[in-house]
């Protein structure tokens, strides 16, 4: 008996994903758990398993192909069950532990199923019916039909479900108007072989439209203000350098960044405000009583967000550690959900790639974000003499709806205290 497994919803009501890799083929035995392909999301790229022992009969989607949670994923011969027992199979409820993967839902593919079993795809049916519905389509055949000028609601889907691929664009440009109903004028297409070679079309990634939209809404909603400062760290350094080599032999990298996830954390409880964030629709203040502090991560897909939680509580040698194992994480693209949220405050050092200072665009809904610069030797006065010292610029912005201009100072102030004479961190 065939079943339909649909794309899960696999965490904080998600609505689609991108197939980036496929793990079966059709007529491949698979195993309850076996991954069956990797999906990226807006925040995770993540294997979705297999729910049930058996052969896949087909599978629905293409590599780079969109698609929306509930959506057809495969469909499943299970093994061993036939008839009103594979109905008892598949929507049979089972407890599933916190952690153990995704579950996502069995169909019976029986005759009055929408996709079939023989086939990937349904056959076009030569002509296209108008309506209000938005098209089901993948990124690239939609950024296709953009660049010839094309409806794509006009062109009928030959893909599962209906959906639109790029052939079914490409056969619509190419036969005009013979397609479409007789009122409709015959559209020609033309692109000069210079202009193709000068612009190349790429579809966005998830994770490139989460940013893109994260950043939108940062911008809108907060009244973002920065604040630009300096701290001589002459004796952090002399701290760090005197346990480093100490940490390396346990495996800890004892890195800066670490020293300035601590300060920043333990300044946070002195100022509620910057752990905090706004409800408008509500009219409350939600003043958190934990520390987790957001690490922005660059990675070859583009910028991750994971968390250190109650970092305030952490030690530097712990913090440190978590600071490895997340950005390991990061660049294996093995980050969870679970990394990624619940983050209170966000931290971004872009210092070891370059530039002093910046202008951190805040990670909303919170209120603040600290940017960490390249640190340098610069001549500073200690006492009424002029020195070589060692300088991290800071830039700290925060969302001037909540934050005041006299409590983001003494916020910074309270963190530059805490990286010019660290042995303070301590004694808090």
């Amino acid at each position: 008996m065939r079943y339909i497994f649909k794309f899960p919803d696999i965490g904080e009501g998600l609505e689609e994903g991108t197939i980036i890799e496929w793990h079966v083929e059709k007529g491949q035995t698979v195993k309850m758990g076996d991954p069956l392909c990797t999906m990226e999301t807006d925040k995770v790229v993540a294997a979705i398993p297999s729910p049930k022992n058996g052969v896949i009969a087909a599978r629905f989607g293409k590599i780079g192909e969109t698609i929306h949670v509930g959506s057809a994923l495969v469909e499943i011969d299970i093994e061993g069950v036939n008839g009103i027992a594979a109905i008892d199979e598949a929507t049979k409820e089972e407890p599933v532990e916190e952690g153990a993967g995704v579950v996502g839902t069995l169909e019976i593919a029986g005759n009055n199923a929408v996709l079939s079993a023989s086939n990937e795809g349904v056959k076009p049916e030569g002509t296209i019916e108008l309506s209000n519905k938005k098209a089901l389509t993948t990124p690239v055949a939609r950024a296709i039909a953009k660049d010839l000028g094309i409806e794509i609601n006009l062109i009928k889907g030959s893909g599962p479900a209906g959906r639109v691929t790029k052939e079914d664009v490409t056969r619509f440009a190419q036969e005009g108007t013979k397609n479409t109903k007789s009122d409709y004028v015959q559209l020609s297409f033309s692109k000069s072989e210079s202009s193709e070679n000068l612009i190349e079309t790429e579809p966005l990634s998830q994770m490139r439209k989460t940013i893109a939209k994260n950043m939108i809404q940062s911008k809108h909603n907060a009244a973002h203000m920065t604040v630009f400062e300096e701290v001589e760290i002459s004796e952090l350094d002399r701290i760090r350098k005197k346990y480093k080599d100490i940490l390396a032999s346990e495996d800890v990298k004892l890195t800066y960044l670490a020293f300035v996830v601590k300060a920043t954390a333990m300044a946070l409880r002195k100022f509620r405000s910057l752990n905090s964030e706004m409800d408008m629709e509500k009219g409350v203040m939600l003043y958190k009583k934990y520390y987790n502090i957001g690490i922005a991560i660059d990675t070859e897909k583009g910028l991750v967000v994971p968390v250190i939680r109650n970092a305030d509580k952490l030690s530097l040698k712990k913090i440190a550690s978590e600071i490895e194992n997340i950005s390991a994480k990061a660049r294996e693209g093995k980050l969870t959900l679970e990394d990624m949220r619940d983050g209170t405050f966000t931290i971004t050092s872009y210092g070891s790639i370059g530039g002093l200072f910046a202008v951190p665009v805040i990670n909303y809904p919170q209120a603040a974000i600290l940017g960490v610069g390249r640190i340098s030797k610069r001549p500073v006065v200690k006492g009424d003499e002029l020195a070589i010292g060692l300088v991290l610029p800071l830039s700290l912005s925060v969302d001037h709806r909540i934050a005041d201009g006299g409590e983001t100072a003494r916020f910074v102030n309270t963190i530059m205290g805490f990286l010019a004479d660290p042995v303070s961190l301590i004694m808090e």
